[in-house]
């Protein structure tokens, strides 16, 4: 089971070989001394082979100056009154910075850091969910936040990852983030990843958006010989993601790239080059290179 599916829980392998689960994790404690399979709270994994999630200190010192810019574009698309829920990560904390301005917003998350951001704001209500403790990226996981979840539906949902790429959508490494992520998903009419361009073309273990159920994703521009994110952004075009990018003028001062409305996800032959936004056609013509951006 986990050569298949790549993680496993203890639960469901109780329920598959008809035993407990202490027995159960006595087994997955000998195959880890072999070297088989690696331990995860709840469950166990594949050993190596995929990218390690960074502790929240080295993500918080990763990409500052694109993940602000990123925020600034992504809080673009937040309308006054709405309801949406916010992921956890760095980039949705910058995010949620931000939405601290829109007035009569209702935040629904399971990040403690997007809820400190949102404490002080005066007309923001914020929603927490259950669950448990996640210090690392201090977040609430398991099954208390996955029930608080369910009836739950939103306009958007905001969400940051370990990787993306368009084969496999959006990723993590933690097992338990990853779930609670899906769930935050069932909840939303629209998904969008917000991931600077270190994240295009990095693969984790599990998949918590996969790529036809993303809208839109807000990313930065890559620097000009980084042949691999701008491989995925032509990739993610082609599959129908709208792709709004932050540019040099977006980081450097307060001038933000337009970005497409909300609505209906739009075909390649409906994808437009507005401002801060690329076309199929674009990203090809830049090749290897990202599309010119159309700049105001």
């Amino acid at each position: 089971m986990v050569r298949a599916n790549g993680a496993v829980s203890l639960r469901e392998l109780a329920r598959v070989v008809q035993t407990s689960e202490v027995t159960v994790r006595r087994d997955v404690r000998a195959l880890e001394a072999e070297g088989l399979l690696d331990r995860r709270h709840g469950g166990a994994v594949l050993p190596g082979g995929f990218t390690r999630e960074s502790g929240f200190p080295q993500k918080s010192l990763s990409a500052t100056a694109e993940k602000t810019a990123i925020a600034d574009l992504a809080a673009g698309l937040v309308e006054e009154g709405e309801a949406i829920v916010v992921g956890a990560g760095t980039t949705t904390q910058e995010l949620a910075r931000r939405l601290a301005r829109v007035p009569g917003l209702t935040v629904v998350t399971n990040s403690l850091l997007v809820a400190q951001a949102l404490a002080h704001a005066n007309r923001v209500e914020v929603v927490m969910t259950g669950g448990t403790l996640r210090g690392s990226n201090y977040a609430l996981v398991g099954s208390g936040a996955e029930q608080s979840l369910q009836g739950l539906r939103v306009s958007r949902a905001f969400l940051s990852g370990s990787g993306l790429t368009a084969e496999r959508g959006l990723s993590t490494s933690n097992m338990l983030s990853a779930s609670v992520d899906r769930a935050l998903v069932q909840a939303a009419a629209e998904v969008v990843v917000l991931a600077d361009h270190t994240k295009l073309g990095t693969d984790t273990m599990f998949q918590t958006v996969p790529t036809d159920v993303i809208t839109r994703l807000v990313t930065d521009e890559p620097p000009p010989h980084d042949d691999r994110a701008a491989t995925e952004l032509q990739a993610l075009a082609d599959q129908g993601v709208q792709i709004a990018v932050a540019g040099a003028a977006a980081v450097a001062g307060p001038a933000r790239h337009e970005v497409p409305l909300p609505g209906q996800r739009r075909t390649r032959a409906q994808l437009r080059g507005t401002n801060g936004s690329l076309t199929p056609e674009q990203l090809q013509d830049r090749a290897p290179r990202v599309a010119d951006l159309r700049r105001r």
